[in-house]
Order: C-alpha cells, then structure tokens, then sequence
C-alpha cells in the first residue's frame, strides 16, 4: 500500500504551509509576537488549528521557519557560482543578495526582532542562527574558494565577506528599517553591486 502524500496532497500542504507563514508574519508585525496566539494565526490563515499545530507545534518553531524561509534565495538557486572568475561570482551573489533584502518580508521580520528584542532575545538569536550566518557563511566559503583556485589574495574571508554583504545592506536594507520612502530602483541597486564588486576585486584580486 501507497503511504507517500499525492502530488495533489502535497501542492495543498505547501499552500496552507505558506498562508500559514504570512499570517503569521502579519499578525507578529501588527499585534506583536507575544500577544499573538498559534489560535490567531490559524484563523488568520483559513486553516484548522490541528493542521497549524501538525506543522509547527509551537510558535518558536513557527518563528524559525518563518526565519529560515525568508532567507532562502527568491529564485530557489542557492547554489554558490563556481570559482575562477571572481568578478562574476561576487555580481551574482551581489544581486541575489540585493534581491533578497528588497523583498518585503525581510524588513518585516527584522522589524519583529527589532520590536521584541527586550522581552524577547531568542528570536535575534533565531534570526542570526538560521537566517544571517548560514547566508554569510555561504559568501565567505566562496570566498575561499576563489582562493583556493588562486584568483585572489585572501588572509580573512570573514571579514571579506563582511565586507562585501555590508557594503550593498548598508545601502539596499538598512535604510529602510528607518525611513518609510527609502525605495532605490533597479538601476541604483545594480550600481551599489557593481561598486561593491570593483572594490572587492581591487583589494583581493590577484592582478
């Protein structure tokens, strides 16, 4: 006998799953992490409370996940680009990079930890162990790769990567955690990644 979910199944599992995290999201940012109950996101999301508590028992682990989905690429290609040509590897991290941190749901869960932080600790701590390192330590293994085949001279890749994903948060992101309108188009976002590139390539590149 079969035991494994239908396609069918399975397309309807990853939609409530996704609802699920939206509303969750919503209502985190709206009425606070604290004051919103598992009950609450359930109705939010149209679901029964059974499948919300099947899927994410408690509302840390729905944090988590909500965490670990805002920092997946938004093409669904992770995959770090091969070493060899370091300019282009560091323009296609750059922009993937730039267009996670311009997606609306990245400010919004950087706003949850912001507001939560004194009562609530763990989630920075959620934020920073499934979402920022794992991201960050993605770029630096990259970064020792291009070493590695020799494209450039290297003593700290953690601070190379932080230097990198820095100098395009600085502009991309940060702002916005502040000011309502700050909204750079396309053209300003790919210039801030090429800068970033250049500069990159002329500390570390091996002339």
């Amino acid at each position: 006998m079969n035991t494994e979910p239908s396609a069918y199944h399975q397309r309807v599992a990853e939609e409530k799953r996704g609802a699920i995290l939206r509303a969750a999201t919503r209502l985190f940012l709206d009425s606070g992490y604290d004051r919103t109950s598992l009950a609450k996101i359930a109705e939010a999301a149209g679901v029964s409370k059974a499948t919300l508590f099947k899927q994410f028992p408690t509302k840390a682990a729905l944090f988590d996940a909500i965490v670990t989905a805002s920092w997946q690429a938004g093409d669904g290609d992770e995959d770090a680009p091969p070493p060899g040509d370091l300019r282009a590897g560091l323009a296609l991290i750059g922009r993937r990079y730039a267009a996670l941190l311009t997606r609306p749901d990245m400010a919004d869960l950087f706003r949850i930890v912001i507001a939560e932080l004194p009562r609530f600790p763990e989630l920075a701590e959620s934020q920073f162990r499934r979402g920022k390192m794992p991201y960050f330590d993605s770029v630096r293994r990259y970064l020792e790769t291009e070493r590695e085949a020799g494209t450039i001279r290297l003593e700290d890749p953690e601070l190379a990567a932080t230097q990198f994903l820095g100098m395009i948060s600085n502009y991309v992101f940060w702002p916005r955690l502040l000011l309502a309108h700050w909204a750079p188009d396309g053209a300003a976002v790919e210039s801030v990644v090429d800068e970033a590139v250049l500069m990159m390539a002329a500390r570390y590149a091996v002339a």
